[in-house]
């Protein structure tokens, strides 16, 4: 009998067929709004708080606390109160209701920051508070088992239903660990394939994807493990996050329309037979109310 965390992972990857898309290349959606947690960060909260409870880093008396956007706090605060830990969340005042109040459900504490500060100062303040108090913080920005979680199984997953064709990995950077670890496994089996990040033009705001300052940059980033960034805009990643609900089927968020876009645009500059996959990296539910499927 499946638990839920056994559910973690495992999710499907669809083709996308388009007109634009030449007959020798073809484009599938991983789509990681599957999870029990609705996006791609059960896999490295899960990663995380079990390997913190094996090294001790955890204990059933541990209070969490994290800076976050969005959806790892989600996946942090059902995984956390699973296992009997008590977690507090930290991010921006400007992030949707549904974020916030699907993190109530689950269990965790939120305390919002000026959204004029951004997530950085979220993230400041949960380093504060880990310093200062008893929390334990398991900053995902810097935690190794992030990436660690994708090289276990995103990795392995897209390799495996590609069929070992993969020629390009797409995915929209934040906290990187979904690219680093993606990119550690798949150039672990075949060296050539393209590992092509996601980020914001500059003057963009688009959540769950970042630009950051270079103080804020995450420790787990590694630029020699990304081939290309591709630029996209505000304007690109909406429009295009409507085309994956309108004609796809695909009901998902402004990070992952940047990623099909950003993809859309690497099959403009190829030339020959091709595969590639980017990431779909939650579901579009939990963003209606800032009201960018308005239409």
């Amino acid at each position: 009998m499946q638990g839920i965390l056994d559910l973690i992972g495992k999710t499907p990857m669809v083709n996308i067929k388009d007109s634009n898309i030449p007959n020798d290349i073809q484009l599938f959606a991983k789509l990681e709004g599957q999870n029990p947690g609705g996006s791609v960060k059960d896999r490295a909260a899960k990663e995380m708080i079990m390997a913190g409870l094996e090294s001790g880093l955890l204990n059933s008396q541990s209070h969490i606390v994290e800076a976050t956007s969005g959806n790892t706090g989600i996946a942090l605060a059902m995984i956390a109160k699973l296992v009997g830990l008590d977690i507090t969340l930290i991010m921006p005042e400007n992030s949707t209701v549904e974020r916030v109040q699907t993190m109530k459900a689950y269990g965790a504490n939120v305390i919002l920051t000026p959204a004029e500060k951004t997530i950085e100062y979220s993230r400041t303040l949960a380093e504060e508070m880990a310093q200062k108090d008893n929390y334990v913080l398991l900053n995902q920005f810097g935690n190794p088992n992030n990436y660690k979680a994708h090289v276990k199984t995103t990795g392995p997953e897209i390799w495996e239903d590609s069929q070992h064709k993969i020629t390009h990995f797409v995915s929209s950077m934040g906290t990187t660990g979904t690219i680093m670890g993606v990119s550690r496994y798949l150039k672990s089996q075949n060296n050539d394939v393209q590992i092509v990040g996601v980020q914001p033009s500059a003057g963009s705001s688009i959540p769950g994807i970042r630009r950051w300052s270079p103080e804020f940059l995450p420790a787990i980033y590694e630029a020699d493990r990304v081939d290309t960034i591709i630029d996209v805009s505000k304007e690109e990643a909406i429009s295009h996050m409507h085309i994956l609900a309108q004609k796809h089927g695909i009901f998902a968020g402004m990070s992952s329309g940047g990623a099909f876009a950003a993809a859309l645009k690497l099959i403009q500059q190829l030339d020959g037979p091709a595969t590639l996959v980017f990431i779909v990296c939650d579901r579009g539910d939990r963003y209606l109310s800032s009201g960018i499927y308005d239409v």
